[in-house]
């Protein structure tokens, strides 16, 4: 059996395939109440060139840190084609960000959303405003207290996104797409590493290393009208990076 290959996208070209993953994953898989009240149509060619659209622009808009290293990483997880063995299928999927509040050591997190919420009726745009809240106040807090303890570096390195096409799962290769965050945050100076593990993934994230805080899963703090609406269950999860890794 073929080895999956991890490599870095450079080209937007990679996106349609990358969403087609994320949405297998995350809609028809996962049917995940979230990412499903922001990709409406996702099925539909007009939802796969929306959210392709989507990464393109966040692709487009990368920036660099002080040691010239990009802030944002989009990974992609190839196999040989099925079909066409010559050519290659990408089967799986990463985004790994660093972030920090610290001018030029990071990205300053936050949880603005896409544009297209904004699309949403109003009842859907409030609740995917208080989920994506929710779902990132402790990342967002956790990289506002390395800047105030004067961690050196002041950042962490956030596991995004990470899936890989149910077609192709149990071959190893969301921990392939996790062990090259984790190596690229030791060459980074030894980062600590967090995701918000969904229930699918964590198991793979703590046998790399990850470890809840203790809190439990995460609390969505909505109002009450969306107490019934599907809020899939996530957990922030981080590591104890060290340094004196080799570079």
């Amino acid at each position: 059996m073929a080895e999956p290959q991890i490599s870095v996208i450079t080209s937007p070209s990679d996106f349609s395939s990358i969403f087609y993953c994320i949405s297998e994953s995350f809609g028809r898989q996962a049917q995940d109440g979230v990412w499903l009240s922001l990709n409406p149509k996702w099925e539909t060619p007009e939802g796969q060139a929306r959210g392709t659209a989507e990464l393109t622009a966040r692709f487009n808009h990368i920036k660099n840190n002080n040691n010239n290293d990009p802030n944002t990483v989009f990974l992609k997880a190839t196999l040989p084609d099925p079909a066409n063995e010559s050519q290659t299928r990408i089967v799986g999927m990463a985004i790994w960000q660093q972030a920090s509040f610290v001018e030029g050591y990071g990205d300053p997190p936050s949880n603005d959303l896409p544009p297209s919420v904004k699309e949403l009726p109003e009842p859907q745009q409030r609740f995917a405003r208080q989920m994506f809240a929710s779902l990132w106040k402790r990342r967002i807090a956790y990289v506002r207290e390395k800047a105030e303890s004067k961690a050196d570096p002041p950042a962490i390195f956030v596991l995004d996104m990470c899936c890989v096409d149910p077609a192709f799962q149990r071959r190893g290769i969301a921990q392939k797409l996790v062990e090259w965050g984790l190596q690229e945050a030791q060459r980074r100076g030894g980062l600590e590493c967090t995701t918000e593990g969904s229930s699918m993934g964590r198991g793979v994230y703590k046998k790399l290393g990850f470890e809840s805080e203790g809190d439990g899963d995460i609390v969505y703090e909505v109002d009450d009208e969306f107490k019934d609406w599907s809020k899939p269950p996530n957990v922030f999860l981080r590591t104890c990076a060290k340094k004196g890794a080799e570079s």
